[in-house]
């Protein structure tokens, strides 16, 4: 087996490993605040100052959010001049939002947080502009999530960014800074719903308009007693604040398996079907739960019933499939962009076991989010047939999918916590042997199970075919056929940190980017990036090099220049040398001496790009196990 590459060159207890440990136990006393809808990281982190006076505003009490609305965001199409979002007479569109599913006090989970849409009717104060107020909020949690919005004076604008608190019961506080995007120039692919109109003064136009979901940490194990929102960042812009809400975290709670959402993609169009999605679990436990998705959806999707078994052959379940519930009732609807998670059910699910979720679609559905790479087949039944969930037999199963709509993830209830493997199409398992659960995560995880000295840790693979460090593949709103997802940096929130009891990421990309022409430095800062945002979150950052693609037909001397440069860096440990906490070389575990920018041929998939089986055992090989924790 491979040793791990330490950053600092030292052996495993080294000096890397005091400064890993003094560095993690100055972040459980200092939280570093990342303001970010994704796009945007954080430029510093303030520290959390313990027995400290909070910082608010003399002799004000902590309000609820609701009572400190003061802006007009939502009109009725018929009555656009009732509100004013941006101070030029421009407004958002009730019957746009209903028809997302965002209707008034409806609650809307992102990232695993309870936010809500304002109860207050079209025309009537539904958001506040920030500007150092006081918000009475308690709870614990492991992050603080904002529906927010930014407005520009005249023309839409850019970012707006400012500075608030957290304050805790214990006295102390703690210092976040928050990035609201632009509601008509803001990026598509970190939204949390599109809508397609502007309520204008003259009348409804057509010009898409959005809203974010955006995170920031809170420290862990302190008690919330309210946040202070930051102050109005100035005469040309507004921050607007429509919601906010502590995630509540998963402690109790591990991810078994998931997948990300690589796009939005048309189908059939479906009507009354029933999916029968194959998954293999990492890590087992007594109980379970489900997680279902619309994001880059423009309109709610209806859950009509779901069940869960293991797979006996095919479509067939080994045993009756047992039902599960959402808030105890049968199904669910989800708006646009939100998601759902279902009951826990007293469900054993075996570690490294095929799993069939069912799900059944009772209305008629043009596109779903999707994971479009499985290598494994699925099933479905056809137009009209109703709900199939319950079935233990595959005759209803007339159909096959190559996807995996709407299901993103899989928990079970205990154990220690899930590794995320953030990659691309290798991640992803492209080359690997279809149906045998041979990618490399997959692998990592058997490894895990059949040891007995560390934690059995949930492995959550969260590679999408295409994917790139730098840009965005699907543009982030409609359909496409471009299914490789919004770049590692956007969708970093959802697919890492607001994962189930996320403790440690690997991230293992950049072969894409530097094959489309992006630069070493381009990829090395985004790189980084996302280092300092998973630290300031309190995760594990663990580095793969990249692997050889010489061969390949874009895998061109320049492109082989920029994966020695990122390489390079990488072994060095990232920013200053302390960017990762370790690294894995993946590239000298399959790399042919003889030719350095090739894989050796014993692990080659046929491409020259994609490692096989063998390829997809000697990256898992080259992990140490203890890294991981």
């Amino acid at each position: 087996m491979l040793r791990t590459v330490k950053p600092d060159g030292g052996r495993h207890g080294g000096r890397h490993r005091r400064w890993t440990a003094a560095r993690a136990a100055a972040r459980a006393a200092a939280v570093g605040i990342a303001g970010a809808a994704c796009a945007v990281a954080a430029a510093n982190a303030p520290a959390l100052a313990a027995g400290g006076q909070p910082d608010a505003l003399p002799g004000r009490e902590p309000l609820p959010l609701e009572r400190l609305f003061d802006s007009r965001a939502v009109s009725d199409d018929a009555r656009p001049g009732a509100a004013d979002f941006d101070g030029a007479g421009n407004s958002l569109s009730a019957q746009d939002l209903a028809a997302a599913g965002w209707t008034p006090g409806r609650e809307l989970a992102f990232d695993g947080a309870r936010l809500h849409w304002p109860r207050p009717a079209a025309g009537k104060p539904d958001n506040v502009r920030a500007a150092g107020q006081a918000v009475r909020l308690g709870g614990r949690g492991e992050a603080l999530t904002f529906l927010v919005a930014a407005t520009a004076k005249g023309a839409p604008g850019g970012d707006a960014t400012g500075t608030g608190t957290v304050r805790y019961r214990d006295g102390s506080r703690s210092t976040y800074r928050l990035t609201a995007p632009d509601w008509r120039r803001g990026p598509l692919t970190t939204k949390a719903v599109g809508l397609p109109h502007l309520n204008a003064p003259g009348g409804r136009r057509s010009e898409t308009t959005r809203l974010y979901a955006v995170s920031v940490p809170v420290a862990p194990g302190r008690d919330v007693d309210s946040v202070v929102l930051p102050q109005d960042p100035g005469p040309d812009s507004d921050l607007h604040v429509f919601s906010l809400a502590l995630r509540g975290g998963s402690r109790g709670w591990t991810g078994t398996w998931a997948a990300p959402v690589s796009g939005y993609a048309a189908v059939g169009p479906w009507t009354d079907r029933t999916l029968r999605l194959v998954v293999h679990s990492s890590t087992g436990g007594p109980a379970t739960r489900i997680r279902l998705e619309n994001t880059f959806a423009p309109r709610p999707v209806r859950i009509g019933h779901a069940t869960i078994a293991l797979q006996g052959k095919g479509a067939a379940a080994a045993g009756a499939p047992r039902a599960l519930a959402f808030g105890g009732q049968q199904g669910t609807v989800i708006p646009a962009g939100a998601q759902a998670f279902s009951d826990p059910l007293g469900f054993r699910v075996p570690p490294g076991t095929n799993l069939l979720v069912s799900i059944h679609l009772p209305g008629k559905v043009p596109a779903v989010p999707v994971h479009s790479y499985t290598s494994q087949v699925s099933y479905l039944t056809g137009d009209g047939s109703g709900d199939r969930t319950g079935e233990r037999g595959a005759g209803a199963y007339t159909g096959t999918l190559s996807t995996w709509p709407l299901l993103t993830g899989v928990d079970v209830e205990g154990g220690p916590g899930s590794v995320v493997t953030l990659g691309d199409s290798i991640t992803d398992g492209e080359r690997s042997t279809p149906g045998a659960n041979g990618r490399w995560p997959d692998l990592l995880a058997r490894r895990l199970q059949a040891q007995h000295s560390l934690p059995r840790l949930g492995i959550l693979n969260h590679g999408i075919s295409g994917n790139r460090v730098v840009t965005d593949r699907y543009p982030g709103d409609g359909t496409s056929t471009i299914m490789s997802g919004v770049s590692a940096q956007h969708r970093l929130e959802r697919d890492v940190l607001a994962q189930t009891s996320a403790r440690t990421v690997i991230v293992f990309e950049g072969v894409n980017d530097i094959r489309a022409g992006t630069s070493a430095a381009q990829v090395i800062a985004g790189l980084d990036a996302i280092a300092e945002r998973a630290h300031e979150r309190g995760l594990r950052v663990i580095a793969a090099t990249i692997a050889p693609c010489g061969g390949f037909y874009d895998c061109t001397a320049e492109a082989e220049a920029q994966r020695a440069a990122i390489n390079r860096h990488i072994r060095g440990g990232g920013i200053a040398g302390r960017g990762y906490d370790a690294v894995f070389d993946f590239d000298a575990a399959i790399r042919d001496p003889q030719q350095p920018d090739r894989m050796l041929p014993a692990f080659d998939g046929g491409d020259h790009l994609h490692p096989n089986d063998a390829g997809m055992k000697a990256f898992s090989d080259a992990i140490d196990l203890r890294e991981l924790v």
